[in-house]
């Protein structure tokens, strides 16, 4: 929507074609993290949010089909995104980017890279997340320009705020698995305060959005940093209660996610109104 904004022709075929490429990197991430976090899932028991699906750890025997299954849609992926390439005529940079993306994702759990292993899962985690709406804005737009680096800043924090929030039910676990996050490392305590310190950068990052010139004067960014002070509500209630011990802070981490697919529905609304 955000291309379509700036004019880019909404041609369904490159809209399903791009869904179908992005759908399926996500989908093998369910399949390759599973089987290598099959060790450290033993430690966890899976939530609404985090620990994984379980399955193989209930079912060991269909680790190997599991890992087969995965490279299987990372190829599918890849698969369409050179076709994708050659029917639109774009740039190898866009294959190069779907590749890249899939490799990153890959190497969140997988040897010998092990992001979530060597305290760097974060970064890829949120790399990752911003990753899916780029790839979306490139599909439609052709490349990938200023505006849109302007405006994944927010989605940035709003990430972070997913990535740590997940990460907050499984400290125990992810400690005695071998993960090194950093909840694992400071704890929960030191995660609601950056989620409360992410979800004020998101709020502050719209508003300076809405002093520059890049976008349509019709998209008023002070909007959306209306919309972002819910998870920033939710944080600073965090920050006052302190919900340090597992069931709470569970219950918490949930409420950050439920907050921000809140947040990202109502600006695709809002989107959708100014398109309308």
């Amino acid at each position: 929507m955000l291309a379509v904004l700036f004019n880019a022709d909404f041609v369904l075929s490159k809209f399903i074609l791009g869904y179908v490429i992005l759908f399926l990197a996500t989908l093998a991430v369910h399949y390759h993290n599973d089987y290598f976090d099959f060790e450290a899932d033993q430690y966890v028991t899976p939530t609404a949010i985090s620990g994984g699906s379980g399955v193989l750890v209930e079912n060991p025997q269909w680790r190997e089909l599991s890992k087969r299954i995965a490279i299987s849609i990372i190829g599918l992926s890849i698969l369409f995104a050179v076709i994708f390439t050659v029917i639109f005529s774009y740039t190898i940079w866009f294959l190069l980017f779907v590749i890249f993306g899939n490799l990153l994702a890959w190497f969140y759990a997988a040897p010998p890279v092990k992001l979530s292993y060597r305290g760097l899962g974060e970064f890829g985690n949120t790399a990752i997340g911003i990753l899916f709406p780029a790839m979306g804005y490139f599909a439609l737009m052709g490349t990938l320009d200023l505006p849109f680096l302007v405006f994944i800043m927010p989605l940035i924090f709003l990430q972070l705020i997913f990535t740590i929030s997940v990460e907050i039910p499984d400290m125990e676990g992810d400690k005695l698995g071998g993960k090194v996050t950093w909840i694992v490392s400071r704890g929960r305590g030191f995660g609601f305060k950056l989620i409360a310190f992410s979800g004020f950068m998101v709020t502050v990052s719209f508003l300076i959005i809405s002093f520059t010139n890049l976008f349509p004067l019709n998209l008023d960014f002070r909007i959306l940093a209306l919309f972002s002070l819910i998870p920033l509500s939710l944080g600073i209630v965090e920050l006052i209660k302190k919900p340090l011990d597992k069931v709470s802070a569970t219950k918490f981490a949930t409420y950050n996610l439920v907050s921000i697919f809140t947040v990202l529905i109502l600006i695709n609304c809002y989107l959708i109104y100014i398109l309308g």
